[in-house]
């Protein structure tokens, strides 16, 4: 993704405030821009390459797993609902050496109902799930899952790789370096295209005609990216926050704010509501816990608590364990959303707790429709749709980016050679009541997304030490002379 462009331009001579200023201001910052908007397409690229391939995959899998799991997701609609303890004693039946942890009925006509157990048959960190026809309680098939969406194999397989290359914590390293310099290269690369001089605005945000040249390359690569900017720095923003490093700030940042997501109490002594860091459910699985001891009224009782309290809709519900009450949740991610959620007493099915999604701080409600639009969950298909359109369109900014950089390689040379970036010295040309600022605002965002600032640092120490040793065979060379 690396926009640059053969022309430079020396900063103008005057120092007293006119309209030519910020212009003056943009001729010292861009040759900056350029040089840092090159080495990080050109080195960054690949890895974003790799997520967004994946995640394009990722966002066609949701329509994918409908089809290939059809026979476990759906069946004939009957006239009649068994009620879901029976439901979920089949599942049981089926599977004596699982441990119900959580129940997703039926929340469509034809829809099978979805019983979620700890089980040894599947790896930690995912539940079994076990699929019963909500009509005759037949049990249609048994899948692990994942995550608060459901992820079944597919999915789960792609978001996997999607997030670390199926690498595990090491692979992690690979996503959240592509997140971190995902909007710093978005929103130079949008710099640059807005600062570039062009005789129609139409050019701006449509690609220009013509034959395939560098320069039609690059209209395509600045339009395209126009309208992908925006996108791209929200998946950036919101992959950062599963992230190991930046994430940790983000949610320190995040509770000190007031922001933490909040989560209803099951607790049964009356303990108050705690909180989450916003991230409860994505990607975790149900622990089990021992099961209470006493009486229970039973799934079918704490449902018509729930929906008593207005809990309606598409709903999950966590079984009670040792010291716990039932949690019934809903889980309609579509907007409008409806995420309100109950805990009921198993003893006597009474209400011990609510909490609305509107009582929700606004940075929870903002960390939660970010999160969910990243899944690919918050406007189901629609937003599946944009996914796959955003991931389409940074691939084909990252290849018009490299064959910028391969068309700009100098042609009349006999050895193999490849596209130069912006000389050195970029920085000089930027006055000091600019420079330290950026340079503070560098280092600070550096340290709070350390991938970003180790990988800066890096950048920096090599191309010094180029510059160093070109310097040092020009010297050789006129010593020579």
């Amino acid at each position: 993704m690396a926009i640059d462009d053969r022309t430079t331009a020396q900063p103008p001579a005057e120092t007293a405030p006119s309209p030519t200023e910020g212009r003056s201001t943009w001729r010292a910052l861009r040759p900056l821009f350029l040089r840092v908007h090159f080495y990080a397409g050109l080195l960054i690229a690949p890895l974003l390459l790799v997520a967004a391939t994946s995640g394009l995959l990722y966002a066609l899998s949701f329509q994918a797993e409908k089809v290939l799991f059809r026979h476990e997701l759906q069946v004939p609609a009957g006239e009649r609902v068994l009620p879901l303890s029976e439901q979920v004693d089949a599942a049981r039946e089926a599977h004596p050496d699982g441990t119900v942890t959580a129940v997703w009925p039926s929340s469509e006509d034809g829809a099978t109902t979805r019983v979620l157990m700890s089980s040894p048959t599947v790896e930690e960190g995912k539940s079994l799930a076990v699929f019963v026809d909500p009509y005759t309680a037949e049990i249609r098939g048994d899948l692990p899952s994942y995550g608060s969406s459901g992820a079944l194999p597919l999915r789960t397989w792609l978001s996997e790789f999607h997030a670390n290359l199926q690498l595990g914590e090491l692979g992690r390293n690979y996503s959240e370096m592509a997140a971190s310099w995902m909007w710093v290269v978005a929103l130079g690369g949008l710099a640059l295209w807005i600062g570039r001089k062009r005789t129609a605005r139409r050019a701006l945000i449509l690609p220009e005609r013509g034959p395939k040249s560098r320069r039609r390359t690059l209209s395509w690569h600045g339009s395209v990216g126009l309208w992908a900017v925006t996108g791209l720095v929200i998946l950036s923003a919101t992959g950062l926050t599963w992230s190991r490093y930046a994430g940790e700030n983000i949610d320190a940042v995040q509770s000190q704010l007031g922001g933490a997501t909040p989560t209803v109490s099951a607790t049964l002594d009356g303990a108050a509501p705690g909180g989450g860091t916003g991230h409860e459910g994505h990607g975790t699985a149900h622990h089990t816990a021992p099961a209470p001891k006493g009486p229970d009224v039973g799934i079918d009782k704490a449902v018509e608590a729930a929906r008593g309290a207005g809990v309606a809709g598409k709903i999950a519900v966590t079984l009670p364990a040792e010291g716990k009450g039932y949690v019934v949740k809903e889980t309609d991610t579509q907007f409008p959303v409806h995420l309100d959620s109950v805990a009921v007493d198993p003893a006597d099915g009474a209400v011990i707790d609510e909490l609305r999604f509107a009582d929700y701080p606004v940075l929870a409600k903002l960390t939660r429709f970010g999160i969910d639009a990243h899944m690919g969950v918050l406007f189901g298909l629609a937003n599946q749709l944009v996914l796959a359109a955003l991931m389409v369109a940074l691939i084909l900014l990252i290849v018009w980016g490299y064959r910028m950089w391969w068309l700009r390689r100098p042609t009349k040379e006999r050895k193999l050679s490849a596209g130069r970036p912006m000389p050195r010295g970029a920085w000089r040309k930027v006055p000091a009541t600019l420079l330290l600022p950026l340079a503070a605002a560098t280092a600070l965002v550096g340290w709070f997304v350390p991938m970003l600032g180790i990988s800066l640092l890096v950048f920096l120490a090599v191309d010094v030490t180029l510059g160093l040793l070109a310097r040092a065979r020009a010297r050789s060379r006129g010593a020579a002379a």
